[in-house]
């Protein structure tokens, strides 16, 4: 008679399924975190075209997940778009940055039948406020690295934590229907972590000129943003039905599904920033 497996065994198995992703999501997590980090450093053209080419393949994605005619067409306005919003932002405009994305969107709409016009504007505003935003805050000031970095830590800080958490822990279901991997104690551990590695960041960064407290506070609105921009992706493939947006990243899916979080957080980040009257869009993150 076959021995029954052992409860340990039983265990690791279950434990090795639940991390049976995690080398390729590694191996892909650790080229783009070198290449971003890369371009931060470097900033000027460098930065700048780097963060084009990561809208471009979003607003790639993006068209080509809700289909309809002229495709390619829809694709090459939203990558104007970009040029014209990126070029604003780095010096510091923010105001044309959006008005042109604006301009852009309604024109892209009108290349895409009825059904589908709202949608490809929509594309064309999702993925030219990633561009415009890290724009904004890398080209702002002296400190604008320092704002992307913040970014950096509080997104990956939420997304890596909420991953080990929620497969770890595991327990009740954030949002089923839209996200059914998604937890509850995997989003409560990300948003926690980012917001303490964004704070360190900060502190780090500024030394004595920021105070940990609103530092903190930042990196939770971060991190819960990051979270809702990774719902957000999830509810679009739903409508969709599809399971990925792309297949660019191996591991990850496509440039939207790596890129969903950080366009939320960047994009509102940088709205904050510019609306808050400070020195520099960057400034707005920190001083309060």
């Amino acid at each position: 008679m076959t021995e029954p497996p052992r409860a340990g065994a039983d265990d690791a198995r279950n434990a090795a399924g639940r991390f049976a992703d995690l080398g390729l999501r590694l191996a892909s997590g650790v080229v783009l975190i070198v290449a971003a980090l890369a371009a931060l450093y470097m900033g000027g053209a460098v930065f700048a075209l780097f963060w084009w080419l990561a809208g471009f393949a979003v607003l790639w994605e993006w068209q080509a997940l809700i289909g309809g005619q002229r495709r390619l067409a829809r694709i090459a306005g939203g990558g104007a778009a970009l040029v014209v919003g990126a070029a604003f932002a780095w010096r510091g405009m923010p105001a044309p940055a959006a008005l042109g994305l604006v301009a852009f969107a309604l024109g892209v709409a009108m290349l895409a039948e009825r059904g589908r016009r709202l949608w490809a504007a929509g594309g064309v505003l999702y993925a030219g406020s990633l561009t415009i935003s890290v724009c904004l805050l890398r080209g702002s000031s002296a400190i604008g690295a320092l704002a992307i970095a913040w970014l950096f830590a509080v997104v990956w800080g939420t997304d890596a934590m909420a991953y080990f958490g929620g497969r770890i822990i595991g327990g009740p279901k954030l949002w089923p229907r839209i996200s059914p991997g998604k937890t509850w104690s995997g989003t409560l551990v990300g948003v926690l972590s980012g917001a303490v590695f964004g704070a360190a960041i900060a502190r780090w960064g500024l030394a004595s000129d920021v105070a940990l407290a609103p530092a903190f506070v930042a990196g939770l609105v971060g991190g819960a943003l990051a979270q809702t921009g990774d719902l957000f992706e999830s509810a679009i493939k739903r409508r969709f039905g599809v399971k990925d947006s792309g297949r660019l990243i191996p591991g990850h899916g496509g440039a939207m599904d790596r890129l969903d979080g950080f366009i939320f957080a960047s994009a509102v980040a940088a709205l904050v920033g510019a609306l808050r009257g400070q020195s520099s869009v960057a400034a707005g993150l920190f001083f309060w």
